[in-house]
């Protein structure tokens, strides 16, 4: 079931658990820095919520195993940053992004959204509703990230990641993380009724 964009964030953040005390040795953490790549939007398109799963004006949802994407974007002592601005973008199911330099843009589908942005509630809490993003040539499967927190200040461009991908060992952008670091770019997965969830926290200073 799609559910009405109105309803989309807040039914998403509801069934978040409760935020719980980070441990003390997670204090002073930062999500390792990533690159913006090459296909980040062009121009931003018209249907740009938190809601990738449905296009303004196209009758089909898009393609693709479906995917809750949630977390908390935090300051570098574990609270969360209300009012942060959250940017996602990513390939389709086929590996495609949406952007004129991407050559197979003819094969795209037309109804995946391609780009959200969504802003964190007072917890700083944010979601959105994607897909498991599909194999781009050269890379592991991977979702671009932008946390900038509100009122300005240094923003984070990152790449979130998924376990267990055979890709993971041989993608170069990973592999330059430090090993110690790389767990802090790794989506906690879980499967739910029709898709799966995934749980990325964000660290932007």
């Amino acid at each position: 079931m799609i559910l009405s964009r109105p309803a989309l964030l807040r039914r998403s953040l509801l069934v978040m658990p409760a935020l719980a005390a980070l441990p003390a040795q997670a204090q002073g953490l930062r999500t390792p820095r990533q690159a913006e790549g090459p296909y980040y939007p062009a121009a931003i398109p018209a249907d740009a919520d938190a809601d990738l799963l449905r296009v303004a004006g196209q009758a089909a949802p898009a393609r693709g195993i479906p995917l809750l994407l949630t977390g908390v974007v935090r300051s570098a002592d574990g609270s969360g940053l209300a009012g942060a601005v959250i940017e996602i973008w990513q390939a389709d199911a086929q590996g495609i992004y949406l952007h004129p330099r991407d050559p197979r843009q003819a094969q795209r589908d037309s109804g995946f959204q391609g780009y959200g942005r969504a802003v964190a509630d007072g917890a700083g809490r944010y979601a959105f509703r994607t897909i498991r993003p599909g194999l781009y040539p050269g890379r592991t499967p991977h979702i671009h990230l932008r946390a900038q927190p509100a009122g300005g200040g240094a923003g984070l461009t990152t790449q979130v990641y998924f376990p267990g991908e055979p890709r993971n060992e041989t993608d170069g952008l990973l592999r330059r993380v430090a090993p110690e670091s790389r767990a802090l770019l790794m989506a906690r997965v879980t499967p739910v009724d029709g898709g799966q969830r995934a749980e990325f926290d964000v660290f932007v200073a």
